[in-house]
């Protein structure tokens, strides 16, 4: 029977689970101090428990006695009078010495302890199954089925010889299989780039469906191994560059033929990492499988599939471009499915680094046309702003180019928000001095807050653009109401005051200050500020 409050058994549970991922079995300094907290409590140096609500106080006999405050609520937070900076070993002793009146303290630390001794047990297993492999095989002589079977073999055997693997450890795993398959690489450097690269591949497909059969979902994927997937895809671009810096040899065309054939399985898996599956292909098809005839060969292959799911489709689009088929892409780009919008990029930069700009433009233009529906539909701010950032990178060079600065802006307005920096910089420097008032009075900027150098600019060509400003900021001061806010407004009467006496418009200024004074008879702080600034008489 627990002999602390009940109302703490649940506050207690969560700590438990909280302080789990607090303190990192991996790292040597929270081991030890486990290891000491766990001295502590057993060597029954923990006394004076209180509660309080959910917080519990204790005293530990160490080298100095340490007061402890633990809180349950939020463990992170709780307090020791030792001057050890964040969690202590004083703390964790009267936690354990809590838990104990609850639970079993070796099962909380077994529990901590597991996935280090998972992935310890997991390293031994696989690099004990890599062994057997390697002592089995030999230098891979340049056989693709030979290769492919070889490289299965060794995932299967090491990524799930011992049972499903925790996604925890599947890097420690995949690290032993990925030094397993490029042991067997052939002598020469031809062959040997050949078979990475294919190796790579059935790597980055072989993962894609253990993640799938697994149930690992994307946050799960990303967690914990994402990055295993961006390896391979930089790995795959390494490769291709290498071989195409020479002509292939021909006896690359068996091996290519079947590469090809297995490399459109890849757009066909159901899974949380469509765009990487899609990426992966169009890198292929860029890098590597470049002749105009395979590319052909291709979209009839894929035209021939009944369910076009979604990677097929942009695989369609991908060897259109390729081909310069550039009517048939943007019509199947044409559709409304604001999902298409990223793959845009590819295409544009591809077409932007060989300077065709007259087939650039049509894909900018209808890039534009849905990067509004885009952005909408994103639920991040910091996402978006990154898009935005990308899209004004691969734009402007066809802008400027082409002298099409027009469409550039058109780009930035449809981007608002996330554009407003590169859009006012591109109005002001541009000369369009009242698009730039109409830009920062759509987005509420305080005429406070905007450059002092380009408000006195604009004061000196056209000065009659900032009245709007002003105006504004005069109305929004004295709606926030306050002595602070009516001088401040008192402030931007008498530069309006100025304004309208430059413009020779004292006859409307007379009026506006009449009407806005009417208007506020009722605040009378507003009032007496107006007779202090002197717009008035006292």
């Amino acid at each position: 029977m627990s002999t602390i409050p009940e109302h703490l058994l649940e506050p207690l549970d969560f700590a438990a689970n909280e302080l789990k991922g607090l303190l990192n079995p991996k790292l040597d300094e929270d081991e030890r101090m486990v290891q000491k907290g766990l001295l502590l409590f057993r060597q029954g140096l923990v006394s004076q428990d209180r509660f309080d609500q959910n917080n519990v106080s204790g005293i530990v006999q160490d080298v100095m006695p340490a007061k402890v405050l633990l809180d349950l609520d939020f463990i992170n937070l709780s307090e020791c009078s030792c001057p050890a900076d964040g969690f202590c070993r004083h703390q964790l002793a009267v936690f354990f010495y809590l838990l104990s009146q609850a639970k079993s303290v070796t099962e909380w630390v077994d529990q901590w302890r597991q996935p280090v001794k998972e992935t310890k047990t997991v390293q031994l297993l696989g690099i004990q199954r890599a062994k057997d492999l390697l002592s089995s095989s030999s230098r891979q002589k340049p056989d693709y089925d030979n290769w492919v079977a070889s490289i299965q073999e060794s995932f299967d055997t090491i990524m799930t010889g011992n049972g499903e693997p925790k996604p925890y450890y599947m890097n420690e795993l995949y690290q032993i299989y990925e030094k397993r398959w490029k042991a067997n690489a052939p002598f020469e450097q031809e062959w040997k780039h050949l078979y990475y690269l294919i190796g790579y591949f059935f790597s980055f497909k072989k993962l894609m469906e253990l993640s799938f059969s697994l149930g690992h979902t994307g946050i799960i994927i990303n967690q914990y191994y994402y990055h295993l997937y961006q390896d391979l895809l930089e790995d795959i671009l390494e490769e291709t560059d290498k071989l195409s810096v020479h002509s292939l040899p021909f006896a690359f065309d068996e091996f290519i033929e079947k590469f090809k054939e297995d490399s459109t399985d890849i757009l066909t898996y159901e899974s949380d990492l469509e765009y990487e599956q899609i990426q992966l292909y169009r890198l292929l098809w860029t890098k590597f499988f470049r002749k105009k005839a395979w590319c052909q060969k291709e979209v009839e292959k894929l035209l021939s599939i009944e369910d076009k799911k979604y990677p097929v489709v942009v695989a369609i689009i991908h060897q259109y471009v390729l081909l310069g088929r550039d009517e048939d892409a943007l019509q199947l780009l044409g559709v409304p499915d604001k999902w298409l919008t990223p793959y845009f990029i590819n295409w544009i930069e591809y077409l932007t680094f060989q300077k065709e700009w007259k087939r650039v433009g049509p894909y900018i233009e209808e890039f534009i046309k849905k990067l509004q529906e885009y952005l909408r539909s994103e639920n991040y701010y910091y996402k978006s702003k990154n898009f935005t950032s990308l899209v004004m990178k691969i734009i402007k060079p066809y802008c400027t180019e082409t002298d099409r600065l027009d469409l550039y802006e058109k780009a930035l307005a449809e981007m608002l928000p996330f554009s407003f920096s590169e859009y006012e910089y591109t109005l002001f420097e541009n000369g369009e001095f009242s698009r730039w008032i109409d830009l920062h009075a759509l987005m509420i900027s305080d005429i406070d807050v905007l450059p002092k150098s380009r408000i006195k600019e604009i004061e000196k060509s056209e000065p009659s653009l900032l009245l709007p400003l002003y105006h504004q900021s005069v109305q929004r001061h004295i709606e926030h109401k306050g002595r602070d806010h009516y001088r401040a407004a008192v402030r931007k009467l008498k530069k309006l005051r100025t304004l309208y006496k430059k413009l020779k418009r004292q006859d409307d200024w007379t009026f506006f200050l009449e009407a806005l004074l009417e208007k506020t008879k009722r605040l009378r702080a507003f009032q007496e500020e107006c007779k202090r600034g002197k717009l008035i008489d006292a």
